[in-house]
């Protein structure tokens, strides 16, 4: 088993979900996977979230500790020895630390960016509002507001597909794929209320994502989150 690489908490993960056609993700698809499809649709997840008590080979570095991140991510599977692993592949990584991005982008060919960021958790009574920005000449936002109260995710439900892919895949040439593994409980999500989306995707994400700026999502909810691992991986020739 691949030694742990990182420890964290991931906590209050809004994730607005939008079907897209899946030649758009072409460009991006690690070698030797294949779009991973929930009822014949082809999803991708606009994420925001926070880390939480971060540990990288089991040591806290200072001004990394606790962070937002914002993510672009789709969905992959990879046949592995007669075993579908289903997981994701990022688009783009939003973080406000340069020595994270530094450290991803060089030793693991991921595509993170640094940015301003910030968040505001609320609970006023029987609500749960969670909201996050970050700054690429404007500031651009994500925000929901929900019920206080998480529920378990339905087995075979929409939410299970979303957060249910233990795998990360990365790009890194036509014939080289970067593969680890994260691993975490089931998490719970709480009903939504109503959520705003205020984001310059062309900006942000590049002129092929532009379309996303005009189109709602199929759904948006928050999760909980949990205590998370990430495991060193391999490549896959």
């Amino acid at each position: 088993m691949a030694n742990v690489f990182l420890k964290a908490e991931w906590r209050k993960l809004i994730m607005a979900n939008y079907a897209v056609d899946a030649r758009v993700l072409q460009p991006y698809l690690p070698y030797k996977t294949e779009i991973d499809l929930w009822n014949n649709t082809c999803y991708v997840s606009l994420i925001g979230f926070r880390f939480i008590n971060t540990k990288m080979l089991g040591m806290r570095i200072p001004f990394h500790v606790h962070f937002e991140e914002i993510n672009l991510r789709f969905y992959v599977r990879y046949h592995d020895q007669g075993e579908w692993k289903r997981g994701v592949v990022f688009v783009k990584e939003i973080v406000p630390r340069p020595a994270i991005t530094i450290v991803a982008n060089t030793l693991y060919g991921e595509n993170y960016e640094t940015m301003p960021t910030r968040h505001t958790w609320e609970k006023k009574g029987q609500e749960l509002t969670v909201h996050y920005e970050w700054k690429k000449k404007e500031w651009n936002s994500f925000k929901v507001v929900a019920d206080a109260h998480p529920v378990d995710i339905a087995s075979g439900s929409e939410e299970e597909f979303i957060t249910e892919h233990y795998w990360g895949y990365t790009r890194l040439n036509d014939t080289l794929t970067s593969e680890y593994g994260v691993e975490h409980p089931r998490w719970q999500v709480y009903p939504m209320k109503e959520y705003a989306i205020e984001v310059d995707f062309e900006n942000v994400y590049g002129s092929e994502f532009a379309f996303l700026q005009s189109q709602t999502p199929r759904s948006v909810f928050l999760a909980e989150g949990s205590e998370i691992m990430v495991r060193g991986g391999r490549k896959i020739r």
